[in-house]
């Protein structure tokens, strides 16, 4: 049972999180020349020196997503309720992450799992919440935004193992029906 569990709840939370938080960031890009993004909501504070936290990876994101899906001046307002979600849902995974951690070498099973269960339902809130306001944006944007967009959102899920068997499995729709001959 635990086994089931676990080969199925962990790969699903890492996909949240990669969705409700948009696309993988390279550690070190060459935007440094992007436009500086700003927002009515000040940028949460960076975290201590050598420790990158949730939140620092979004702003990177928010920075390097700017710059790749080339946002226009007319679609800045869909942009800044974009970015305002996207630190939201950082913010909140944050402070669930920081909790579970500093517990996690006194909690109980059952708490434990309690825990886990709420990150993975503030993915899910996330996503809620982070799927009409990117609609909108992705509705504003060219084809060549669009394009852009697919393909930074698509993520290194579709990388793993798992995805590529999926994927094989569905062009060879009778690959997986041979009988065996053991």
């Amino acid at each position: 049972m635990t086994h089931i569990f676990t080969q199925f709840t962990i790969p699903a939370a890492a996909l949240l999180a990669t969705l409700a938080l948009a696309s993988p960031v390279p550690a070190a890009t060459s935007d440094a020349a992007a436009p500086a993004v700003t927002s009515s909501a000040p940028a949460p504070a960076p975290a201590a020196k050598g420790a990158r936290s949730r939140t620092d990876h979004v702003e990177a994101r928010i920075t390097m997503l700017h710059a790749k899906l080339a946002i226009t001046p007319d679609q800045e307002p869909a942009w800044q309720n974009l970015i305002q979600v996207m630190r939201a849902n950082a913010q909140t995974m944050q402070a669930l992450s920081t909790a579970r951690a500093d517990k996690a070498q006194t909690a109980t099973a059952v708490e434990d799992l309690k825990s886990y269960a709420a990150i993975t339902t503030a993915h899910a809130e996330g996503l809620k919440s982070f799927l009409p306001v990117f609609e909108t944006l992705y509705g504003s944007m060219s084809d060549a935004q669009k394009a852009q967009a697919d393909t930074l959102f698509r993520g290194p899920h579709h990388n793993r193992p798992a995805a590529k068997k999926m994927s094989k499995a569905k062009s060879n729709p009778n690959a997986g029906t041979a009988t065996s001959t053991k």
